[in-house]
């Protein structure tokens, strides 16, 4: 793998789980953290992906 898609993929599972948590079940300051850390790796995604959209995605555990 090339290090932009192996960056893109950890970045996406790394979304990932902290999309699988239940915050429910943290405290605030923790669903504070998890809800930054969401807003801050979608960002940088939309950062690193190429305008026409011809970028390859990560594959999904869905």
């Amino acid at each position: 793998m090339n290090q932009q898609v192996e960056q893109g993929y950890r970045m996406h599972r790394v979304l990932s789980n902290l999309n699988r948590l239940d915050v429910d079940q943290l405290d605030d300051a923790d669903r504070e953290r998890v809800e930054t850390a969401r807003n801050l790796l979608e960002e940088v995604s939309l950062l690193t992906r190429p305008e026409d959209g011809s970028g390859t995605d990560a594959p999904t555990d869905d």
